[in-house]
């Protein structure tokens, strides 16, 4: 079985200031999570991070780079969002506490990811589409921002406290689909909805963001992914051979 408590990786987007970076991987390193996952960091690798990780540069020095967030998540069985604000077009939403809760139940399957944004505006409506459920940390309503250090502590410090009151997780019989596999099922479903004329690319009224919600609360697993790729090549030879 694998061990839920090193299952975690912290996935930080663009983040701006390389400050903020050290100060993640300290508040990691201090909750023992070990996985940094950077997304088009505008300052990395840095002496100012090296500097506010305060000897945790065992992290800083094995964290990865990544171009965007599906790769730096393309391996994990289930991923949360962080917000601080509204969202006008979202899924699940949680408070942060419940949804650790979520993601150690499924962190014996393989990885799961905690995403937070940049520092000025948080992540992206894509970003957040990318995930199967949003959290947030319940906070003073009339100042609810926290610096991304301390957003980060709090979130590792929840993680291992729901590890400690419940260490022992069940493997599921069913596997859970890694989100690479999870995007790949998008890329089809949208190739072929679009040779049936279903969808307009040019015109996507909000489609694909309606079908990734919908799909997130299903938590897709593998062999589901393989059935609806099944699905949708039997429509593809359908199609190819209307055409000819």
């Amino acid at each position: 079985m694998v061990e839920p408590l090193h299952q975690l990786c912290i996935v930080l987007c663009a983040p701006s200031h390389p400050g903020n970076i050290g100060a993640a991987a300290r508040a990691m390193k201090t909750m023992g999570v070990a996985d940094l996952r950077l997304v088009n960091p505008y300052d990395f690798p840095s002496d100012v991070a090296t500097a506010r990780a305060s000897g945790a540069t065992d992290v800083l020095d094995g964290a990865t780079v990544f171009n965007s967030l599906a790769d730096a998540i393309a391996d994990c069985v289930f991923v949360v969002g962080t917000s601080a604000r509204h969202r006008e077009f979202v899924g699940e939403v949680q408070p942060l506490r419940s949804a650790i809760a979520t993601l150690q139940s499924h962190a014996g399957q393989g990885k799961v990811a905690l995403v937070f944004g940049t520092e000025m505006s948080g992540m992206t409506n894509d970003e957040v589409m990318r995930c199967q459920t949003l959290a947030y940390i319940p906070s003073n309503p009339d100042y609810s921002s926290l610096n991304l250090g301390s957003a980060v502590q709090v979130a590792c410090y929840e993680w291992r406290v729901t590890h400690e009151v419940a260490p022992n997780y069940a493997v599921r019989e069913y596997q859970l689909a890694p989100q690479k596999e999870v995007e790949l099922f998008f890329h089809h479903l949208e190739r072929t909805l679009t040779e049936l004329h279903f969808f307009n690319p040019e015109m996507p009224r909000r489609l694909f963001e309606r079908l990734r919600r919908l799909f997130a609360r299903t938590r897709m697993e593998r062999e589901e992914v393989d059935i609806f790729r099944g699905i949708l090549a039997r429509v593809d030879a359908v199609i190819k051979n209307t055409k000819s």
